[in-house]
């Protein structure tokens, strides 16, 4: 399970229970080897359902690195640059509120100026916030959505949009879908792994695939005392090869039960995260321990620095996981909603981020990993032209950016416009559902194709919408 409390608990309790019942030392192992035995066929190769799997054409990306910005980052401060919103800060609007976001007061409110100065960027000349110095090194690899769409402006319904595709129901998340369709590189660790995520356990669940395709959380990220990664992650009283016994019986004992019932998920997954569990055991502990990178690495990552330390460990796990063969990752950082102080809290949250953010993109491109890793950098909606409370924005999900970097995507360049404040996408739309289906396609995966069985019908992470964005693809 995500946090492999249920597997490693279930497989400690199993075998206490046993050898309270007086089971001596010899014929629990004899019965341990006759379970195992009985239960499986000689010669059997029993295929994981996180085994690697072709795509269904030719990928331009292996794998994927998802850079969650909760709340809503204003795209008019950072990425977007609106002279004519600087010309009318403090003037009334020149454009109507959508009637079903109308609020009382509003026909006093008035533009918000860019809280921040830009910089024209690299050789492509991107213009960019001076708040994102870091980040701006990289303006020749980055590809920015400026015509991003969703369909809430409430951040739980939002936030569950852009994980899922769908804006109620309960459906899986996308890394779980790309684990259903792509499975791992590594046999010795997930397919998908959340860091410090703020979205709730919903937004990372597999729902109605396989269990073993939910994302693992890893709700910490320093070290030290009581500090672990990973809860529950090893035993270090009982020996190995008592654990591996351990397993192969509770193992039989379940696959007796999943023959005798011809069809259990719940069963499935219990299955498949033991095994899981017991191999993480040997991969886990060597992936988290930071104690082995250089002081440049460390320092590149602004690890050490009160300010970046936490998110700078992060992106580096995320590094480290995704060049193991982790299929999805997904980094976190909330503080981005920004309702007012936000010429104070954006400039905070760009501090903690600018350089880890940076770190991680330098990281890739020196080990090689850049072409083959997709990198996603966002939230679930944008923020508006106007002001609230005086000195903040408001949630915009008709016209936001995201950005791309590596994984097949042309670097430099900016796809898609919003209106001259900032607040309407007027050209080169991107939807949620169209975000997906391109992710999908940089991995080789048809979003058409992509499909489970639910209650009489197939789902996909699009649903019935969604289109590659052909014009980003390098």
């Amino acid at each position: 399970m995500h946090d492999l409390r249920s597997s490693l608990r279930a497989s400690r309790r199993t075998f206490l229970g046993t050898s309270a019942g007086g089971f001596g030392a010899v014929a629990l192992n004899a019965l341990l080897q006759q379970r195992a035995a009985a239960e499986q066929k000689p010669n059997s190769v029993v295929e994981s359902a996180l085994t690697a799997r072709k795509p269904h054409f030719p990928a331009r990306a292996k794998r994927i690195i998802f850079l969650f910005m909760n709340g809503g980052p204003s795209q008019m401060d950072l990425f977007d640059h609106k002279p004519r919103l600087a010309e009318g800060a403090g003037k009334k609007l020149p454009y109507q509120l959508p009637n079903t976001e109308a609020t009382v007061g509003f026909e006093n409110t008035v533009l918000l100026g860019p809280v921040s100065g830009f910089k024209h960027q690299g050789e492509c000349g991107l213009s960019m916030s001076d708040l994102l110095p870091h980040l701006g090194r990289h303006a020749d690899d980055l590809c920015v959505l400026r015509g991003m769409q969703a369909d809430s402006p409430n951040h739980p319904v939002a936030i569950r949009q852009l994980h899922t595709g769908n804006l109620f129901d309960t459906v899986p998340s996308m890394g779980s879908w790309i684990s259903y369709g792509l499975g791992t590189e590594n046999q010795q660790l997930p397919s998908y792994i959340t860091l410090l995520p703020t979205e709730g356990e919903r937004n990372f669940s597999s729902a109605f695939l396989p269990a073993i395709h939910q994302g693992t959380a890893i709700q910490n990220v320093e070290s030290g005392p009581g500090k672990e990664l990973i809860r529950h992650l090893t035993d270090p009283t009982v020996p190995e090869n008592i654990q591996r016994r351990r397993i192969d019986m509770i193992q039989a004992m379940n696959r007796r039960q999943l023959n005798r019932l011809q069809t259990d998920q719940q069963m499935e997954g219990v299955i498949e995260s033991f095994e899981l569990a017991f191999r993480m055991q040997a991969e886990t502990p060597r992936l988290v321990d930071l104690t082995g990178e250089s002081k440049a690495t460390l320092d590149l990552y602004g690890i050490g620095d009160k300010t970046t330390d936490q998110f700078g460990r992060q992106c580096l796990l995320a590094r480290r996981f995704a060049e193991a063969g982790v299929r999805f990752v997904q980094v976190s950082l909330g503080g981005w909603d920004h309702h007012n102080k936000i010429a104070t809290g954006l400039p905070e949250r760009c501090q903690v981020s600018d350089k880890p953010v940076a770190g991680l993109l330098t990281d890739l491109k020196m080990r090689g990993l850049l072409d083959e890793t997709l990198v996603l950098w966002g939230g679930e909606f944008g923020r508006t032209p106007h002001a609230q409370f005086g000195d903040g924005r408001e949630h915009n999900p008709h016209g936001f950016t995201m950005w791309m970097a590596g994984g097949g995507v042309k670097g430099g360049i900016t796809h898609g416009a919003t209106d001259d404040f900032g607040y309407h996408a007027i050209e080169g739309k991107v939807h949620t559902n169209d975000l997906h289906a391109t992710m999908l396609h940089l991995l080789g995966l048809d979003h058409e194709r992509l499909t489970f069985e639910h209650h009489g019908r197939p789902f996909r992470l699009t649903d019935v919408a969604g289109k590659v964005v052909k014009e980003i693809l390098a």
